[in-house]
């Protein structure tokens, strides 16, 4: 056993240290082996790789914490949210300097657009058209902020709207960054941030940050966090889609539109005859990106861009205005670029544009889905178009910009394995099939306080009965439940369907995703003990409503996704092509774990109980059910209404007792 292990053990034996000064901790077993496989893991270094599932109330967090910090390696903690982050920093880590190491430093890390910069917010309030400009309650409060911040972070301004516009115009951007000329350089948050950062024993990030900073690095452009010797993934179920979005170019036609409207602003810095030549380089690209952007068909969505340009006949001519424009913006951005580091980032930042173009367009119709290594697609949406090259496989990737560099990598998730198994997640990262894994039940009584639900005479999902025997099971349960409940739904369409339907025969406040901000919902849920949330996407994952408030979930059907995603298309037909089985090799495993995310909501304490309803009989009635059902929580399964109108009625018993 190594020196880190024995120390870790200590920490967490019965009547060990966290026994005696955390309140309220309940001794856990899984805990304290995965907290000592971890240490092994960061202490024996050399290309340690450590894979661990532990399911809800293991207390996962501390059990990758506390080794981190006895390690004395500079260690990067990365979680999928911003929530996590700050729990981890305004939680954990307080309690591990208060009672286990004082001396440890951690810093919290998010993209540089969550932080305000103090040039950007000067300039904008010397503006004299500020006063034409919306928020000016907002500006009163951010000014009166400002005072006593020592972050600059918005999360400080729980009041600020998401889509507030005065926060972009205010917000920091490697863009409008004026570096070392900047004369708030001294107090900017972001440099002292980073300060912090350098010196720290543990940095708190969220995927995207990190693998923001990995792609950068492996591109050998620049890099956004200090060295680190391990990284700790949480939420790790997440990567392969977070390192997809960060590995390979993006272009975008609110890009361009956001370049000129940034350049217009410092136009009034200039002489009069360098501020027209620019400002009318700017308005020939917008001009051009617009019509390009205009040659995209309206429907939204994510569409393959070869098939687009294999049918548009004026592809090539259209590119290469476009790019023309690029470099004539470009010559005029060189001279002042001469002058001023600032201008020098506007050139940057314009050259990128035009090279992602190229790199996600040329020789796309030269490519065949054997030689292809990324798959080429574009977005519409509501006010702009998206191209990206995406790679269809992000295990080589990460084998050689990740694991090659680092001392240890730690994975762990609620949701890692399938059907008990581990070689889906290990082949999709690339991660060695002879990785050390480890697998932490959850431990809640599920026999003794769930039931799952699985209705025995029922049509499929296709069949054209199906809605109108999900809604009189769904009203039969809601009925017996009390409300309490929150139905996941694979598609909007769904989701509004049955809203419609309980409003009209409910006596309960049902509520419905997209009608209120997330937050805002979930706190009306709890509030409202006896009612019905209806959710799809995000809420199958990351919602925690302990207590009575939810006491059912209820599933329409199998996760499975759609195949007409290009980026799930490709990975399709590379499987198909290497000779295996897409739908077995991919398409199940990412359902069972999409599933195992949604059942995850109805358990949050030792104390809750209540019932899974799924409402797919294909659980049962095709071979691949098996697999789904090895992967659920080991709840007593029942096939009759009756039995669940009876589950309700004894938790009533009791509750009245």
């Amino acid at each position: 056993m190594t020196y880190l292990q024995e120390e870790t053990r200590e920490i967490f034996r019965p009547g060990g240290l966290l026994a005696a000064s955390l309140a309220g901790y309940e001794q856990r077993s899984g805990q304290a082996i995965m907290a000592e496989a971890i240490a092994e893991t960061l202490e024996n270094g050399d290309g340690g790789r450590l894979a661990v599932e532990a399911e809800t109330g293991i207390g996962k967090t501390l059990a990758y914490l506390i080794p981190a910090a006895l390690s004395g390696q500079k260690i990067v903690v990365s979680t999928n949210t911003l929530n996590l982050q700050e729990q981890i920093l305004a939680g954990e880590i307080p309690f591990i300097q208060q009672h286990i190491d004082p001396q440890l430093t951690a810093v919290c890390l998010k993209g540089r657009q969550n932080y305000l910069c103090h040039y950007r917010w000067q300039q904008s309030q010397a503006d004299p058209r500020q006063s034409l400009f919306a928020e000016p309650e907002a500006r009163g409060r951010i000014s009166a902020w400002l005072t006593e911040t020592k972050t600059g972070d918005r999360a400080e301004l729980p009041w600020l709207a998401d889509d507030s516009l005065l926060w972009h115009e205010i917000s920091s951007s490697t863009s409008q960054c004026l570096g070392s000329q900047c004369p708030e350089a001294g107090a900017c948050f972001v440099n002292r941030l980073r300060k912090k950062a350098a010196a720290a024993r543990l940095l708190i990030v969220n995927h995207h940050l990190f693998f923001s900073d990995l792609a950068l690095r492996h591109t050998g452009f620049a890099e956004v966090l200090p060295r680190y010797e391990s990284v700790i993934f949480d939420e790790a179920h997440h990567l392969e889609e977070v390192a997809t979005r960060h590995f390979g170019p993006l272009f975008s036609h609110y890009q361009v539109l956001d370049l000129i409207n940034d350049m217009n602003r410092m136009l009034k810095d200039l002489s009069r005859d360098d501020s027209d030549r620019l400002a009318q380089a700017g308005a020939a690209l917008i001009q051009q990106v617009e019509r390009f952007a205009a040659l995209f068909p309206g429907i939204w969505g994510r569409f393959p861009l070869t098939d687009f340009i294999a049918a548009l006949p004026s592809w090539e001519d259209e590119v290469t205005e476009l790019d023309s424009r690029f470099s004539r913006l470009a010559v005029r951005l060189e001279n002042q670029a001469l002058n001023s580091e600032i201008w020098g980032n506007m050139l940057r930042r314009c050259q990128e544009l035009s090279n992602n173009l190229h790199t996600i367009t040329d020789g796309v119709l030269e490519e065949t889905p054997e030689t292809a290594t990324h798959i080429r697609w574009y977005e519409r949406r509501e006010k702009t178009v998206v191209l990206t090259a995406s790679p269809i496989e992000v295990a080589p990737l990460l084998q050689e910009a990740l694991y090659s560099n680092v001392r240890s990598c730690v994975f762990t998730s609620a949701t890692l394995a399938v059907g008990g198994s581990f070689d889906y997640f290990l082949d999709r990262l690339g991660l060695a099939g002879d990785t050390a894994t480890l697998t932490m039940p959850s431990p809640f009584d599920y026999k003794g306080l769930t039931m799952l639900y699985v209705p025995e005479k029922f049509p499929i999902p296709s069949h054209e009965t199906f809605q109108e025997k999900l809604q009189e099971e769904i009203i039969a349960i809601l009925t017996s439940s009390n409300g309490r409940a929150l139905l996941l739904f694979t598609s909007i369409s769904a989701m509004q369907k049955i809203h419609a339907f309980l409003v009209d025969h409910l006596p309960y406040p049902v509520f419905r995703q997209g009608e209120a901000p997330r937050s805002v919902l979930l706190e009306k849920f709890q509030q409202e003990t006896h009612s019905v949330l209806l959710a799809v996407a995000s809420f199958w994952e990351g919602v925690n409503v302990p207590g009575e408030s939810l006491s059912c979930v209820i599933i329409d059907k199998l996760p499975f996704e759609v195949p007409s995603d290009p980026v799930m298309m490709a990975r399709i037909n590379k499987i198909r092509l290497e000779g295996g089985n897409p739908f077995f090799d991919f398409q199940v495993p990412r359902a069972i774990l999409a599933l195992r995310q949604g059942v995850g909501r109805l358990l949050r304490t030792a104390t809750d109980r209540g019932l899974l309803a799924i409402f797919d009989i294909r659980l049962f009635s095709k071979s691949y059910g098996t697999l789904f059902r090895k992967s659920l929580p080991p709840s007593p399964v029942t096939r009759s209404l009756k039995d669940v109108e009876a589950f309700f009625a004894k938790q009533e018993e009791a509750r009245i007792r």
